[in-house]
């Protein structure tokens, strides 16, 4: 469980980052799923942008977070904002403060 003080520093280091994984009019699918599951293991931290379904936006993030057991950090407009810490520690490379 992440405290304001990491979520606001995750939030920070997102801000410079682009949405790499997109939820189109499909909707949340495996492949979207899937597709954050793998930006997460390559960088810990991941942008996902709403192109549709924006109404359930909340909800759609809360339930990669939970199927990911992934962090949601925050969901701010339409781009939500996924952390889970490597178990590579090569490819470990946020140091969350405490």
């Amino acid at each position: 469980m992440l405290n304001s003080k990491q979520r606001s520093y995750l939030s920070g280091l997102a801000s410079t980052l682009q949405p790499t994984v997109m939820i189109g009019k499909e909707g949340l699918s495996e492949g979207v799923v899937r597709a954050v599951e793998a930006e997460l293991q390559n960088r810990e931290l991941v942008k996902l942008r709403f192109i549709a379904s924006k109404e359930d936006r909340r909800a759609l993030s809360e339930h990669i977070a939970e199927a990911l057991g992934a962090e949601l950090v925050r969901v701010i407009g339409n781009v939500a904002i996924f952390y889970k810490q490597s178990d590579d520690p090569e490819k470990k490379s946020i140091n969350l403060p405490l």
